[in-house]
């Protein structure tokens, strides 16, 4: 199959996102040459460069602040760049380093600050600036795939799409609408504002993705549009080369999260680990709860059972899933947690049923990954958010094991089927090719 050029929108190729892992791997085996991608800089960390080296950083030629926030705005330079293994650790861990820390900064006081007062959606913009219209003339792409979460990726998808007068598909992630405007007295004005946009780009798409079967449901009744849903693909065989073939527990049990912390997870964590010191009262082999995060929580010790490990490399993710005894996905409980993972599937969930460890979802039951679970039997889960009813859940398993074999054998045939990336990734490669012929 003769494959078209793909221009990509807002989402680099990443190793620490679902956003960017989900799309390096439905696009794996992309000819390089015909994928490029038009990003901002607080994206531009962690790139993998093995599937894309051809990006445009978007810089102070097209995104404008209004005065006088334009004064705090940093000084990026607009334009193309290749990136490559031999030049990636000269161009991206010093501007990955500052963007973090400034990131986490604006994003804890100064973002919520601009949304109460009703200036978080009006104060920047993307535009299309001449030396971004004459680099996208000259890739001449076939296709563009988007992914937005923000008023401002939202007009600029519609606004490059514009320009560029080809095709686009749209992926979404996350629900990100029903979460954008939730604070301050303009709330109402934003929320419909921004709905209306973002149905005027769901118009002007060509074919709309979703992250979950749930999601394409609910888009259908809130948008009357129709969805295909692509999640996360899995290579098999990676993900086998460590499979767990025993059910039986270490002498230290473990119960793993891997990934990252943050919106919608945090409090569950804790939760977690108090729900595991519970269990511990009861069981023969004490569980030890290990969190393997990029930062390590405040709580920490607060918890025998919590031991805190640095991220590992994605290719030991295999290893370090199959040597654990029990694996856990948590949501949180809160409304607007709730609002923003309804209809979201974890990245790591089908990576998680590939390793032949036993799963625990614990999210609540109105959730797509619980929905998912239920239906097809790969987890245990926990519904409520109640530290008792997880200790029961965790001290449960630990003591049937016919129970773990049972869950985790399901989770493994479910993956196969259903995540497999040669036929995901060939369904996706049909979906995009079909908008070109």
């Amino acid at each position: 199959m003769s494959l078209p050029k793909v221009l990509i929108i807002g989402q680099p190729f990443t190793n620490n996102s679902g956003g960017g892992i989900t799309q390096a791997n439905l696009f794996s085996g992309w000819d390089k040459n015909k994928i490029a991608v038009v990003c901002t800089i607080h994206m531009f960390n962690n790139l993998n460069t093995e599937l894309c080296n051809t990006y445009y950083l978007i810089g102070n030629k097209e995104y404008k602040w209004v005065f006088p926030f334009n004064l705090l705005q940093r000084n990026v330079i607009s334009g193309g760049l290749k990136i490559d293994q031999k030049n990636i650790n000269e161009t991206q861990p010093a501007a990955a380093t500052k963007v973090a820390l400034r990131t986490r900064i604006i994003n804890k006081y100064f973002y919520p600050f601009l949304e109460f007062v009703g200036l978080f959606h009006c104060i920047s913009k993307i535009t299309m600036s001449d030396t971004l219209c004459k680099w996208i003339d000259d890739y001449k792409p076939d296709v563009i795939y988007a992914q937005a979460s923000s008023r401002e990726t939202v007009l600029f998808c519609s606004l490059l799409t514009e320009y560029a007068k080809k095709p686009m598909v749209f992926h979404m992630m996350d629900d990100w609408p029903a979460t954008i405007s939730e604070k301050g007295p303009f709330k109402n004005y934003w929320g419909k504002k921004i709905d209306s946009e973002f149905r005027i780009l769901l118009n002007n798409a060509s074919v709309l993705l979703s992250i979950s079967d749930y999601m394409a449901q609910e888009y259908k009744n809130r948008y009357g549009k129709d969805f295909i849903t692509f999640h996360n693909p899995i290579e098999i065989e990676f993900w086998k080369s460590y499979q767990r073939k025993t059910y039986k527990l270490n002498e230290a049990p473990v119960l793993l999260y891997a990934g990252r912390i943050g919106p919608g997870i945090q409090s569950s964590l804790e939760t977690i680990a108090l729900a595991v010191d519970m269990a511990n009262t009861e069981l023969d082999k004490p569980v030890q709860f290990i969190l393997q995060t990029e930062l390590k929580p405040e709580w920490v010790e607060k918890y025998k059972c919590v031991k805190h490990k640095s991220l590992v490399a994605y290719k030991e993710l295999p290893k370090v899933f199959a040597e654990a005894d029990l694996l856990i996905l948590p949501y949180d409980f809160s409304d607007d947690s709730v609002k923003f993972i309804k209809y979201s599937m974890p990245t790591k969930a089908p990576e998680y049923m590939m390793s032949g460890t036993p799963i625990i979802v614990y999210a609540p039951e109105v959730t797509a990954i619980v929905k998912d679970a239920e239906k097809n039997k790969w987890a245990k889960l926990v519904t409520e958010n109640n530290a008792a009813a997880l200790a029961g859940a965790v001290k449960h398993l630990c003591i049937n094991e016919n129970e773990r074999e049972q869950i985790a054998l399901n989770a493994i045939s479910i993956a196969e089927n259903k995540f497999n990336s040669v036929n995901v990734r060939n369904r996706f490669r049909e979906t995009i090719s079909s908008m070109v012929n």
